[in-house]
Formats: structure tokens, sequence, C-alpha cells
């Protein structure tokens, strides 16, 4: 599969963790959120629902999220709303923090569907910027909250949202991937082209600041010392 212009930066919310041991315990999504960016660029266009999972939340898992079992009485169940969701992110790349936790929960969903659905990698290609980090800052703590304090991305939150956390996770994704792209790129005749307008630069008015007396004294007197010691080209019209 091709990689796309158009990433999807994705996160979800549920009533908790299936990995016990041997014991699977059927948890569920109750809330996705995804960012759409297209060519670096972030749009509007996003993609967020709370999902009724037909169970209770674990009392862990509330304290990080803090989505009641109330909250979702009302909302549609993921079979309400799978085909729009395999719709919106298809022909992308996911942009996930651990993907193996997302993957895992989505392709449960359309399993529970009993309808053959193929899984989420049969519609796009996944990056996960949890992994790409570790690569990056390898032996630092690289969750989502430590990388936006290293990027200096401004962090308010007590609680998990999926649509707030695929929001700044959108962010961090493009800084850390800010030095993939070039400075400059080639045309049809290979001759380089700036992406900075170069017009704009130059009718720019310069700034020249001159050394001081002090600077200049402590610069020849430097210059002096290297003739010293052996060949000094930059001493020729200076006096001994």
């Amino acid at each position: 599969m091709n990689t796309y212009n158009r990433k999807i930066v994705l996160d979800t919310e549920t009533t908790g963790i299936n990995s016990h041991g041997s014991v699977y315990l059927n948890h569920r999504i109750i809330e996705i959120g995804a960012i759409e960016i297209i060519d670096r660029h972030i749009t509007k266009n996003n993609f967020h629902v709370y999902l009724n999972p037909n169970r209770l939340i674990d009392k862990g898992a509330y304290k990080i999220h803090g989505i009641s079992n109330k909250f979702l009485l009302d909302k549609p169940n993921f079979s309400d709303i799978y085909e729009k969701f395999i719709k919106y992110i298809k022909n992308s790349e996911l942009i996930i923090h651990n993907s193996k936790f997302d993957l895992s929960f989505l392709n449960y969903e359309l399993n529970l569907l009993n309808k053959n659905i193929p899984e989420i990698l049969n519609y796009c290609t996944v990056l996960d910027t949890l992994k790409l980090s570790r690569k990056i800052f390898p032996g630092k703590k690289n969750s989502l909250e430590a990388l936006c304090k290293r990027y200096k991305i401004n962090y308010h939150r007590k609680l998990h949202s999926a649509i707030l956390d695929a929001k700044l996770l959108a962010k961090v994704y493009l800084l850390m991937t800010a030095h993939q792209q070039s400075f400059f790129s080639m045309n049809n005749s290979n001759s380089l082209i700036s992406k900075i307008n170069i017009n704009s630069i130059c009718n720019q008015k310069a700034i020249v600041k001159y050394a001081n007396k002090k600077e200049n004294y402590m610069h020849i007197k430097y210059l002096k010392n290297m003739k010293r010691k052996g060949r000094c080209l930059w001493i020729k019209n200076i006096n001994k």
C-alpha cells in the first residue's frame, strides 16, 4: 500500500484493558477521536464519537478518562458508526501512539459485528509514534505527556480524552517529523528550487554590527600570537 499525503491521527478510550494474563475481559471502545492532516496541515475534518459499550466501565479506566456509564447510555453502538468510520480512515495513514492497543480494540469491535469485515490494516497504513519517538529519544520517557513537554506543547489536562489526545499527538507528530521535510525540492529539470521566498529575504535591510575597540584589540592580539607560532595569513596588513 502506498504512503498517502492524508494522515489520520487517532486515539481511543475504552472500558478497560483486555490483556490480563490468559483472561480476556471483553473490554470495548467508548470514544474514538481522529484528526485529519493533509500535506502536513491540520484540517477541521475531525471524527469524534462516544459509544455505548453495552457493558460497565472498570473503575481504573474511569479514573483515567472520567467517562461514566450513565453518560454513554444514549450514545450509538459501534455497529451504528463503523461504516462512517471506515470511510473516514480509508486510503490514509493512521498516526497512533502505541498502535497495538488501539488497533486491537478496533479490530475486536469489527470482529464482533460478525460481518467478515477486514481488519484495519486492509484499509490504511499505520505509523506508531511511540516506536518513532523511541528511535529519536532512546532511553527517555516517550509518553504523549513527555513528548508534549519536550516539544513545548501546552498540555493542560487532568483526564484522558480521545479527541484531545489526538489533537496533541497531531502537533507532536508534525514536530517529530519536521526534519524529514527537505529545505529544497527538485523540479522536473532537477534544479534546486528554494521553498523560501528569496525576494522577501533580499528586500530586508541587513543589520550590520561592528566590533568595538576592545574586541578589535583582542582580535589583533590573538592573530599576533598565531603569527609568533607560525604563519598567519590574516595579519598581513596589521602592523607589528
